[in-house]
């Protein structure tokens, strides 16, 4: 659309000559412009995402693998103390140890597989089998606690829990005769738990 004005001179009499100049507007219309991205934008943008998921992956992985060393180890202590509170509760010896599918104490050393608290009533708690590729260890097939909360059976020592291909993030739980769990920590700010001897945790 076109607007066209007109300049006209006047005599001195007010009367219009003919116009000298001719003014033309041109009224512009704006193409609405196209929102997206173009393939190199996404080319780019795609690039930088895997790069940051290639950085990412191993971070997320330690911290996966640290976070379920934690819990299985707290698990396991919980279990102890359990143990030893069943069998100052009942009056009678009771055992952690790994389980047949029967539910009661199975005499091999299998501390990755099924475990469990055994009374004088039978299966009190349980855990799971720990992830594949994950080890856990001790030296004795069981832990038995009598009335007093002693060990009954002198099945002192450590249990070790090391995660598959991440053995810095290995942690421990120190029995003492007293029948008391300690958890391994970072006594000497190296990144990784030492027992109470101030030895760091590993797998056999």
């Amino acid at each position: 659309m076109r607007y066209i004005s007109l300049n006209l001179n006047k005599t001195e009499h007010g009367c219009p000559t003919i116009p000298t100049v001719l003014t033309y507007k041109k009224h512009v219309f704006s193409k609405k412009r196209n929102i997206g991205f173009s393939l190199i934008e996404l080319m780019i943008t795609v690039a930088i995402g895997a790069i940051a998921v290639t950085i990412a992956i191993p971070s997320l992985s330690s911290f996966t693998a640290k976070m379920r060393v934690d819990n299985e180890v707290s698990e396991l202590q919980r279990l102890l103390l359990t143990t030893r509170n069943a069998a100052i509760n009942s009056g009678q010896n009771a055992s952690l140890c790994s389980l047949q599918a029967n539910d009661t104490c199975q005499n091999i050393n299998n501390w990755a597989g099924r475990v469990g608290v055994v009374s004088i009533d039978g299966l009190i708690r349980e855990r799971e089998a720990i992830q594949a590729g994950d080890r856990l260890q001790f030296a004795f097939n069981s832990v038995t606690y009598n009335p007093s909360g002693q060990l009954s059976n002198n099945n002192i020592g450590l249990f070790t829990y090391c995660p598959r291909g991440l053995t810095d993030y290995s942690r421990g739980i120190d029995l003492s005769l007293s029948g008391r769990p300690y958890l391994s920590s970072d006594n000497n700010g190296d990144g990784k738990d030492q027992d109470r001897n101030n030895n760091n945790i590993v797998c056999n």
